[in-house]
């Protein structure tokens, strides 16, 4: 399996705080990798040295945690894994797919910062000798792979992410993606896949461009529209909107406040190991997939054995034709007036509710980094806080309400009874006590959801608002910087959401978006 990005945490200013499992491999030349940083993490807020709680009360929460998904959200399950690749995208280490030669250190310190440009999709470009295996003969499309037939189903081109590299098994079956991470399940190499027919189909709108421009020109469009869509439609769908609007319309008050818009940003601790890991409780055990693995037959694990870096594509070198996703099961298209790409309710996926509770099967991981012995997955999070000294939940909303931020914190009240969450009864007393006071950055973000109908507000909304305004603004291609630019590969000048991006890269088709049919 490939893991979620390196275990170490290189903070400005503190150094390697950890050191897990599962590090960076070395990529460029020795002499650079001695003195280059890993991935650029900052603190946003205080250090919670001195207020973590111990491990047997991080169990016990844990196992709280970890019982049953709260119930469904009106979020479609398909945000759950686009904000899976997006938190690729933002702590992709360029340097994996970087020659050690001819480096700048520029390129060097860009490499290893949070963007969002669509590195984990493009790599290092084209040129660049050691990305050129993304992309088609003609250096401009980036490559597709096929399938293979499976129960009665034919052989279909384009439906995979391309394979075959190598000479063992497991090399066969590893993707060719910059981001490995980004074949460690179905549902997310899927949506890779969906931004490369993205790509692809920019590139053919471009036809009048010259060929020597077209890769950058095509490269350019699909990056704005894509930071179009993730300020416009995934933002507001898993934050409090106003936060989102007030930190894109009025600025930052929080993170790298005044920094100089095109130097390189820095990625929060807090957002990475707390506020951006709401995801977890969005996942579902079971997915009504296709037409074939439909009512739940899609299960958690199977979206992992049917990957290259989290399974064995169910023991072949591609995947099966019958595992090809239906968007219409994971997005709705009735937003953008297609009533003829509905499914029935029964056959949609919701994700789970934004809250304090985790479905079942990830009390219980399938797959474990080497030599790591821990299989829930909320105590592997609530302990990673843990190791970087992490704020705790009050410690942030009183930074943020210092710098000027408008929020309320949550009463022990509020923490200890929630809304249809955690049940923390099996805590002693003076467990409980010890959590009311201090309690765990990543659990009170998420009881703060769980009391907002769903959504992150106050501590939660405004860690993720700014560090993703932040990494916008610091990325290459930047609506931020440009904000006199409108999209236009959507219905008109001011929408493109996430079902705009696949209508236009499935050509707008049913039977591209739902190959199996009905």
């Amino acid at each position: 399996m490939e893991h979620h990005g390196s275990e170490s945490y290189f903070v400005i200013g503190e150094g390697l705080l950890s050191e897990t499992v599962g590090g960076r491999d070395a990529t460029l030349a020795a002499s650079l990798e001695e003195a280059t940083p890993p991935f650029r993490f900052s603190r946003m807020g205080p250090s919670g040295i001195g207020r973590q709680l111990g491990e047997p009360n991080r169990r016990k929460i844990a196992n709280a945690m970890a019982v049953s998904g709260g119930g469904l959200a009106q979020i479609p399950a398909g945000f759950t894994y686009l904000g899976q690749f997006v938190d690729h995208d933002l702590t992709f280490d360029k340097t994996n797919v970087m020659l050690g030669e001819n480096v700048s250190p520029t390129q060097l310190l860009q490499a290893r910062s949070p963007s969002l440009d669509l590195d984990s999709l493009y790599g290092a470009g084209p040129t660049d000798p050691a990305s050129a295996k993304f992309y088609a003969a003609d250096g401009i499309h980036l490559r597709r792979g096929s399938t293979v037939a499976a129960d009665g189903i034919p052989a279909k081109t384009g439906f995979d992410l391309a394979r075959g590299a190598g000479s063992t098994v497991k090399a066969k079956r590893k993707a060719i993606i910059p981001d490995p991470r980004n074949d460690e399940n179905l549902a997310v190499a899927q949506t890779h896949l969906a931004f490369i027919r993205f790509h692809n189909r920019v590139v053919d709108s471009l036809s009048s461009v010259p060929a020597g421009q077209r890769f950058a020109a095509a490269r350019e469009l699909v990056t704005k529209h894509y930071q179009w869509m993730l300020r416009t439609d995934y933002l507001p769908r898993i934050c409090a909107a106003g936060v989102v609007n007030d930190v894109f319309t009025n600025g930052r008050k929080a993170f790298e406040v005044g920094a100089v818009p095109t130097d390189v940003p820095t990625m929060p601790i807090e957002f990475s190991v707390a506020a951006f890991r709401l995801g977890h409780s969005m996942i579902r055990a079971a997915y009504d997939w296709n037409r074939v693995f439909f009512d739940g037959f899609g299960s958690l694990d199977l979206l992992f054995e049917f990957s290259g870096g989290g399974g064995t594509l169910g023991g072949g070198l591609r995947l099966p034709s019958n595992w090809i996703a239906d968007f219409r099961r994971l997005y709705d298209f009735t937003e953008a007036g297609r009533a003829d790409l509905a499914v029935p309710p029964a056959k949609f996926n919701r994700a789970m509710r934004i809250d304090t509770r985790i479905v079942d099967p990830l009390r219980n991981l399938p797959v474990l980094p080497p030599g790591d012995t821990e299989i829930n997955l909320a105590f592997r999070n609530l302990t990673r806080a843990r190791m970087v000294r992490l704020a705790t939940g009050q410690q942030m909303a009183t930074f943020l309400k210092n710098k000027g931020v408008t929020l309320t914190k949550l009463t022990p009240t509020q923490i200890r009874v929630g809304n249809n969450g955690a049940n923390l009864a099996g805590l002693t007393q003076t467990q409980r006590a010890a959590l009311l006071k201090d309690t765990p950055l990543w659990f009170y973000i998420l009881r703060e959801a769980e009391l907002s109908g769903g959504k992150l507000k106050g501590v939660g909304a405004r860690i993720v608002a700014e560090t993703f305004h932040r990494a916008m603004e610091g990325s290459q291609v930047s609506i931020v910087r440009d904000p006199t630019w409108h999209p236009t590969l959507g219905p008109n000048n001011a929408t493109f959401r996430m079902v705009d991006l696949l209508l236009f890269a499935f050509e707008g088709k049913k039977n591209l978006l739902a190959p199996l049919g009905d």
